[in-house]
């Protein structure tokens, strides 16, 4: 296959992929805080939410994360001289990152099917940011590539996602005084 329809179809599932992972966490958010309502409407709701993030995850995103890696790895094989270029080593740590990311998104689904909640809701919504920012970083680092530029793209990305956490923190603290 020509390497142009491979990157297009790798694009295309990092797309879907990142879309199942932003959806996924915030039907987590809604799973937990359903669980403040009323006894008989907290377990209905919690029940489609187990059915809702169980065919996202199964259907969606971890389809899409395993076509993401496949077409991504073929890229590579159709021009190795990749793996010798910094960038893309930089690139490839995001994305085991991100794949870190999606396992312990996968853990959570599991523990919510269990009714076990572990994350408040809070926490949850910080977790969706870190998404944010590895697709914000991946996408600088491809697009800039062997510019140094990239470096202090993904120091100041780092640095404004640690700022977006703190305030959250600091926001939720002062709303409870």
């Amino acid at each position: 296959m020509d390497f142009n329809a491979v990157k297009a179809l790798h694009i295309i599932f990092v797309v879907s992929w990142f879309a199942g992972l932003f959806y996924m966490v915030r039907l987590f958010i809604y799973h937990i805080e359903a669980q403040e309502k009323p006894e008989n409407e907290a377990r209905i709701l919690g029940e489609q939410f187990k059915i809702m993030e169980k065919k996202l995850w199964y259907v969606i995103t971890t389809p899409a994360m395993v076509l993401t890696v496949l077409f991504g790895t073929w890229m590579i094989i159709q021009v190795p001289s990749f793996l010798k270029m910094p960038w893309m080593h930089v690139k490839l740590s995001f994305v085991v990152l991100l794949l870190i990311y999606h396992f312990i998104c996968q853990k959570i689904m599991h523990d919510l099917k269990k009714d076990s909640f572990k994350w408040t809701s809070t926490q949850l919504r910080l977790w969706n940011e870190l998404a944010t920012l590895f697709l914000v970083i991946i996408v600088f680092i491809v697009e800039l590539q062997n510019t140094l530029s990239w470096v202090k793209a993904t120091v100041s990305f780092f640095a404004v996602g640690v700022a977006l956490m703190l305030a959250v923190k600091m926001y939720k603290r002062l709303r409870k005084k």
